[in-house]
């Protein structure tokens, strides 16, 4: 599926919806950059648990940002990329239950949002990007030429999760990660800063009883779409 126009395109949806999976499969499709702005947040989350940040202190995260350099690294031997924090790869670490319990909360801040979107904008300067995240389309390319909205029932998201999570913790319980997923649901359409809402120009993929190959289908018939 090649193209010679570039585009930014936006994955929004709610968590465990599958949005990392696609946006990783269009990305290699197009031969575009992939950046998932959750490991962004789930990064800053890691480093302010690690040095034992109070974010509920301005001052305290506004200190910790400035020690704080997040970057995406390609990984040679898979041809993913991978998140890196202050030189460190933290890809398998960002994905511990304990950073996903305080994420939601740390990505709510506005001085984190404002960190964190002015990176991602800047990587998407030249456009042939794909980024998935809460407020991808909605604020961080509201011009972006192909915006998709992810959904699924909820049982589906929490089995997927589980699943996830199980690999590397076979003490966790369903209803851990159910109670984690309805948190992290709650605070991100919630929160004040950048909520978790369906951009007016998105479209929308609900993947509850779709495979992996049939929503790639779907999302490159759009891409086709806009690039006409």
């Amino acid at each position: 599926m090649k193209h010679d126009k570039k585009i930014i395109i936006t994955i929004d949806g709610w968590s465990s919806c599958g949005k990392s999976t696609l946006a990783r499969q269009l990305a290699k499709e197009l031969n575009y950059v992939y950046i998932d702005s959750g490991a962004m947040y789930r990064a800053i989350t890691l480093y302010f648990i690690r040095h034992h940040v109070d974010w509920t202190h301005p001052a305290a995260v506004d200190d910790a940002l400035k020690k704080i350099k997040v970057e995406f690294v390609s990984n040679h031997k898979n041809g993913q990329t991978e998140m890196w924090l202050n030189g460190e790869n933290v890809e398998y670490v960002i994905r511990d239950l304990v950073v996903a319990e305080k994420v939601s909360e740390v990505a709510a801040i506005k001085a984190v949002r404002d960190f964190a979107v002015s990176r991602q904008q800047e990587m998407g300067r030249n456009k042939g990007i794909v980024m998935d995240g809460r407020d991808i389309g909605t604020v961080v390319f509201p011009h972006a030429e192909l915006k998709i909205f992810m959904t699924a029932d909820e049982a589906v998201r929490v089995q997927r999760r589980f699943k996830e999570l199980y690999e590397k913790n076979p003490n966790i319980t369903l209803e851990e990660v159910k109670h984690n997923l309805s948190m992290r649901d709650y605070i991100d359409s919630h929160r004040e800063i950048s909520p978790l809402r369906q951009a007016e120009d998105a479209v929308v993929l609900d993947n509850s009883h779709l495979t992996v190959r049939h929503q790639l289908e779907i999302a490159e018939k759009w891409v086709s779409e806009r690039m006409t």
